[in-house]
């Protein structure tokens, strides 16, 4: 049974991916790619040049501030924290850093979600 109920989360967790209208990316705890959606794979991929980042370390797409602060979100993720402001990009989109927790509540990874900035 157990079985069955991870193979129909995996058919609905990619779908769920790709509707987002914006780049979702996920990492696990050594920062390696494990997840990206369409939109994310575009952005990096055509947008900034990178290939092939599946399987990769995110932080090769980063500066050495985003690479410090991503760190120091995650460390606070450890501590039970939640979604965090990582910048506002060149192109006015609001990046932001989401834990993602597994069953029993420890920290599996987390994912980086681009949304277009609202200026209030």
């Amino acid at each position: 049974m157990e079985e069955r109920s991870s193979l129909e989360k995996r058919k609905i967790t990619k779908p769920l991916l790709e509707a987002m209208p914006y780049p979702v990316v996920f990492a696990d705890l050594s920062h390696t790619i494990r997840c990206m959606n369409r939109i994310a794979v575009y952005e990096y991929e055509e947008m900034r040049g990178h290939r092939n980042l599946l399987g990769s370390s995110l932080l090769v797409c980063r500066n050495e501030q985003s690479c410090q602060n991503i760190g120091e979100i995650v460390a606070r993720f450890e501590q039970h924290g939640g979604e965090e402001f990582l910048m506002v990009t060149s192109r006015n989109q609001h990046v932001s850093v989401t834990p993602v927790r597994d069953e029993e509540g420890s920290l599996a990874g987390y994912f980086e979600r681009y949304e277009l900035n609202e200026q209030k």
